[in-house]
């Protein structure tokens, strides 16, 4: 929570407070009203009712409009809620986390008018720790409702409940907890050395162990310089660590949103580069090269045409060998998810050889369930639901003899194009992963491996000994 600023009020602000009991704070900060002045007539009409003075922030509705302040109704401009908070009785707003904290932790007992969002929410933790009544609907707000909850707000239990909060909220750190959390939750065991315990591990050894098979041990910045000094492996059998990879992929509900989608993206993609073909050449124009001078408007044409020709190549090529044959390969086979069936992942692909293990895989599975569900399907249908369950069964061997080994044809084209797009772009990518390999290798020759030397000699003979 932010400290009490440095704050001035102005002088009919402080005179306002001076003259009478504290009043009851209400205002909507940046929501924007319908129709303020009803709303400004029920704030009005409700602190009425439950006998107290109100200041109302204007906020971006400019409630009020430009009536003025009377002995009971202050409206306010900006103030801050720190300051604010500490002098008044109660407050009412729209939710939000931050205004709820601010108040709460002030002691104040909270009425929430939610709008949107988590608003709601916070309006229900409120009233169920007694610190103020349910949360009223923006719509439904009436002057009933409203000068009943400043009435529930202004009685001692919600007082006392607002203060029993508060002081809870002051014994609480929540940065330190969350940071402490963040710790708390993290694989530890995935991020440290193998060879020097406690330390930060920065490699991956991917080399072949002695019986042949491709080990995967983590290593940190001091065991690969004890490692390449000793000459007990080189830096090719090496990698950096990657400890989680995360794969965004589109993903497919049915081939006719998929089919339309991916031919709407290539068409796109096509469209982007031809415009290019039109508006780079004027870009390039104005552009002052380094050395001071422009390329001429022929040049930049011809430049602009170049790159456009090998956009709406690619889009093509593209979109007719991958993103088309892909969105339908994943829809089909994401088709059985529509009425309530489980679709096996089949893994990621990330390259060449995963795109033929996963385009196999599909092939075999989806014919093969293509095929059974007509029977199986019913079978379990009529088990589980008798004549009913049946038919159902019946509906869904049916589309599945469709969708799977559809998905199955087409992914034999999909998965395997998209390996192989994947590998081609990772080629691309790899200069940034060299660029970062190289500057972990230049740590180690800067002395930067650790603070303490390690026991090479114990550092060998567990490298060793886990390659065995």
């Amino acid at each position: 929570m932010r400290d009490e600023p440095s704050y001035t009020p102005p002088q009919d602000l402080a005179d306002f407070l001076a003259r009478g009991p504290p009043p009851v704070y209400i205002g909507f900060g940046s929501i924007v009203i319908d129709d303020p002045t009803a709303l400004t007539n029920i704030i009005k009409e409700s602190c009425r009712a439950a006998g107290a003075r109100v200041i109302i922030s204007r906020g971006w509705s400019k409630l009020g409009g430009n009536d003025p302040s009377t002995d009971s109704v202050f409206y306010l401009g900006d103030c801050p809620h720190e300051w604010l908070f500490k002098r008044v009785a109660a407050v009412v707003h729209h939710g939000g986390a931050g205004t709820t904290a601010c108040g709460l932790v002030n002691g104040r007992p909270t009425t929430i008018v939610p709008f949107f969002g988590d608003q709601p929410f916070w309006g229900s933790v409120v009233a169920s720790n007694g610190a103020g009544p349910p949360p009223i609907a923006y719509k439904s707000i009436s002057v009933e409702k409203l000068s009943s909850a400043i009435k529930f707000c202004l009685s001692p239990e919600a007082q006392a409940a607002a203060n029993r909060i508060a002081s809870q909220m002051r014994q609480e750190r929540g940065v330190e907890t969350a940071v402490n959390s963040f710790h708390r939750h993290l694989p530890i065991a995935n991020l440290t050395c193998e060879l020097i315990p406690h330390n930060a591990a920065k490699w991956q050894y991917v080399g072949k162990s002695k019986k042949g098979d491709k080990g995967q041990i983590r290593i940190s910045n001091a065991a690969l310089k004890v490692l390449l000094d000793a000459k007990k492996a080189k830096l090719s059998d090496f990698e950096p660590l990657r400890p989680k990879e995360y794969l965004v992929e589109n993903e497919r509900w049915d081939p006719l949103t998929a089919g339309a989608s991916s031919v709407l993206g290539t068409m796109t993609d096509f469209t982007s580069a031809l415009g290019g073909a039109f508006i780079d050449p004027f870009k390039d124009v104005k552009r002052v090269r380094p050395d001071g001078t422009r390329r001429s408007a022929g040049t930049a044409t011809a430049v602009a045409s170049g790159k456009a020709l090998q956009g709406m190549t690619t889009a093509v090529v593209k979109g007719s060998l991958v993103d088309v044959p892909l969105a339908l390969a994943e829809g089909l086979r994401n088709t059985p998810r529509l009425y309530g069936e489980k679709v096996q992942d089949h893994g990621p692909v990330t390259d060449w050889k995963s795109g033929g293990t996963v385009a196999a895989k599909n092939f075999g599975v989806g014919f093969y369930e293509g095929v059974t569900d007509i029977v199986t399907k019913p079978m379990k249908g009529a088990k589980e639901e008798g004549a009913l369950g049946f038919f159902k069964g019946v509906g869904k061997g049916s589309l599945n003899m469709v969708a799977k080994p559809g998905s199955a044809m087409f992914g034999l084209l999909a998965y395997p194009a998209q390996g192989v797009y994947k590998s081609v772009k990772s080629m691309k990518t790899n200069k940034a992963r060299e660029l970062v390999a190289a500057g972990r290798v230049e740590s180690l020759s800067d002395g930067q491996a650790g603070s303490m030397q390690p026991d090479a000699g114990q550092v060998v003979r567990r490298f060793q000994k886990l390659t065995a």
